[in-house]
Order: C-alpha cells, then sequence, then structure tokens
C-alpha cells in the first residue's frame, strides 16, 4: 500500500516541479525592464538642440527661396517644360528656377530623376 500512495506523490511534485520550470522558463522569454527615471535634464537639452536644428533647416530653406525667386523665368519656359513633361505648373517653374532659368538644364534634370 505504501507504494501506491507514493506514486501520486511523485506526480504531484514532478508537475509542481515541471510548472515550476515552465514558470522560470517563461519568465526569461518575457521583456521585463525595470522603469528608468528619465533625466529632465538630459531631455531639455535634447529638445533644445533638435528645436535650434529645425529652426536651422527652415532658416536656410527660407534663404533658399529667396534666392529662387530672384531668379526670373518666363511663362513660355514653364509651359515648355508642363507639356513636354507632363508635371505642374509649380514643379516646372521651381526647377527652371534651380537651373537659372535654362529650359534645357530644367528637362535634363526631370529625366535624370
Amino acid at each position: 500500500m505504501s507504494d501506491e500512495t507514493s506514486q501520486p506523490v511523485d506526480e504531484n511534485t514532478k508537475k509542481t516541479r515541471e510548472a515550476a520550470e515552465e514558470s522560470k522558463a517563461l519568465n526569461t522569454l518575457t521583456d521585463h525592464v525595470e522603469e528608468k527615471e528619465l533625466d529632465t535634464a538630459k531631455v531639455s537639452k535634447a529638445m533644445t538642440e533638435i528645436n535650434a536644428s529645425q529652426k536651422a533647416a527652415r532658416e536656410a530653406q527660407r534663404q533658399r527661396d529667396k534666392e529662387l525667386a530672384a531668379v526670373k523665368v518666363t511663362a513660355e519656359d514653364v509651359k515648355i517644360i508642363m507639356a513636354e513633361l507632363e508635371v505642374d505648373q509649380k514643379q516646372a517653374d521651381r526647377r527652371l528656377r534651380e537651373h537659372q532659368g535654362s529650359v534645357k538644364g530644367a528637362l535634363q534634370s526631370f529625366l535624370k530623376v
């Protein structure tokens, strides 16, 4: 009789041990990361640098737009590019200005892209 009662105990112990091993394995697989407190000074500095970088980029773009606005292009040249390459007026005008009003340069730049 003692053999019969010891068998269920062994099975229960075995199941408990397997459950513990499975739980341990599951814990190693999960992405448990301890929460870290952010350093507000570092975050503030990073945000300031990002804002300064974006401001500089916007200023450079404004300067470039001013330079391009100074380039004279004719409506006829814009129409030629629009007709030949089937682009809208804004794209044709911008590309002409980028190439100092040269129709040939503007057309070639569209073909290189």
